[in-house]
């Protein structure tokens, strides 16, 4: 059975049962007060009747062939006809003897004083010359009385049948509506599996149905541009290993044929491309270690301004043959914060090597830390060639690729695996750049 059924059939059930419920409470509500207004119509009759004979009388004698010609009791049986419907009073006299039987009270018999108690005093001179007993019994309907309840009787039955088809309609109406944004999903997840990562469903509501659907709309959109970003990367890394390997590759087979003659400097480039290979293979093993989770650290107590002169002095030379200068900066006192040094500066490297990549002779490449918060700041700040706006948003993504991109490492990998490293510290990274007046890069860790 699909959704949309079980819930229409649930709603109708739902609301089948409470206009039922309903119907019920109010049919027998109805008929009890309807049935309570007959007993105190009949009841101030009667005892407007009685009084009125015995003060015209004085005497009860006769009453009951009064009363029964006014209609306030029934005919007299005659043999062969069906017993008359109870009345719902009895008349007792002022010695206490029932002149007028019905229910529980026959005639002649003596009434004891404390049921005449709870009975309505009938009065005449000041005196109690009778009482009225009610037996509990439910009165006789007139034509015009059964006509009125039975016509209350079929507009409450018109009236739930009316209900129970709105329910009916109301329901397969909320149904739809809540079985379609499933459809929805369901059929986008369908496309999802049939290699259509790039899938949208419309949001129909503010409620948990559209939270799930724009949920949904997020991880398709990250999906697809993880693939993409899968497929970029692939691609660049096939063409970062073939460019090495055909260099090495020709050399090695025109050295096998004779070609070349084997000298220091062919020994050096065809080393040079090796050590490319190797760093390549070295950042794709750290990324697959960062996303399976087991990149190890080896944290100890390390001081900033040591972290920040370290990563310096392996640069200072390369900076000085391209005419930079590079300065390391301290704001204020700096605690000692638990990290793994090699790995910290292996991500201070790959920020290095990108401003040093991209500063004009001339320039300045500055290194600072600070503290505040219960968190150290390190950054890395050029008066380079900036960022572009549109390039911004996706440099650490893997192998991006931009004119600017500043990637830290010719696999376009550095700066991917810089965020995993600082990520894995429980840090952050991020950047802000002016194109044409330098970038800023910065790393957030926490002091405990």
């Amino acid at each position: 059975m699909k959704l949309t059924h079980k819930l229409t059939l649930a709603f109708l059930l739902v609301s089948l049962t409470a206009v039922g419920l309903a119907a019920i409470v109010v049919w027998a509500t109805t008929s009890l007060e309807f049935n309570k207004y007959l007993v105190d119509q009949r009841q101030e009759q009667f005892v407007a009747a009685a009084s009125e004979y015995y003060r015209s009388n004085g005497r009860w004698e006769g009453v009951d062939s009064a009363l029964r010609q006014q209609g306030l009791l029934p005919p007299i049986q005659q043999p062969g006809q069906t017993p008359p419907d109870p009345q719902p009073f009895a008349l007792v006299d002022q010695d206490r003897k029932v002149i007028i039987p019905s229910g529980p009270y026959q005639s002649g018999e003596k009434i004891q004083t404390g049921v005449l108690a709870k009975g309505i005093k009938i009065e005449f001179d000041g005196l109690v010359v009778g009482t009225l007993l009610i037996t509990g019994q439910t009165p006789v309907r007139s034509v015009i009385e059964t006509r009125y309840l039975n016509s209350v009787n079929q507009s409450l039955l018109v009236a739930a049948l009316g209900g129970a088809l709105i329910a009916l309609l109301l329901g397969l109406f909320l149904a739809r509506s809540l079985a379609q944004p499933l459809r929805d999903l369901t059929a986008a997840t369908h496309a999802m599996a049939q290699g259509n990562l790039k899938q949208q469903v419309p949001v129909r509501s503010a409620d948990e149905v559209g939270e799930l659907a724009s949920a949904f709309n997020q991880m398709s959109a990250d999906l697809a541009r993880a693939n993409q970003s899968r497929k970029q990367m692939t691609a660049d890394i096939a063409h970062d290993l073939r460019n090495p390997l055909t260099v090495i590759g020709g050399y090695l087979e025109s050295l096998r044929d004779g070609i070349l003659k084997p000298t220091p400097q062919r020994f050096d480039t065809l080393y040079t491309e090796v050590r490319h290979l190797q760093r390549l293979v070295e950042d794709l093993r750290l990324l697959s270690l960062a996303d399976a989770g087991e990149l190890v650290l080896q944290r100890q107590p390390v001081n900033p301004m040591d972290l920040l002169e370290h990563a310096t002095a392996a640069y200072q030379h390369q900076a000085q043959q391209q005419g930079l200068q590079l300065e390391v900066q301290a704001e204020g006192l700096l605690s000692e914060i638990s990290l793994d040094p090699e790995r910290m500066e292996q991500v201070l490297g790959n920020l290095i090597s990108n401003a040093l990549r991209y500063t004009q002779a001339g320039g300045t490449i500055r290194l600072a830390a600070s503290q505040a918060a219960g968190q150290v700041m390190l950054s890395v700040q050029d008066d380079g060639s900036g960022i572009a706006p549109e390039i911004l948003p996706h440099i650490f993504e893997r192998s991006y690729r931009g004119d600017v991109s500043r990637q830290g490492s010719e696999s376009g990998l550095g700066l991917a695996i810089a965020r995993s490293i600082v990520e894995l510290h429980g840090g952050r990274i991020g950047v802000e750049s002016t194109p044409g007046a330098g970038s800023r890069f910065w790393i957030r860790l926490p002091l405990h």
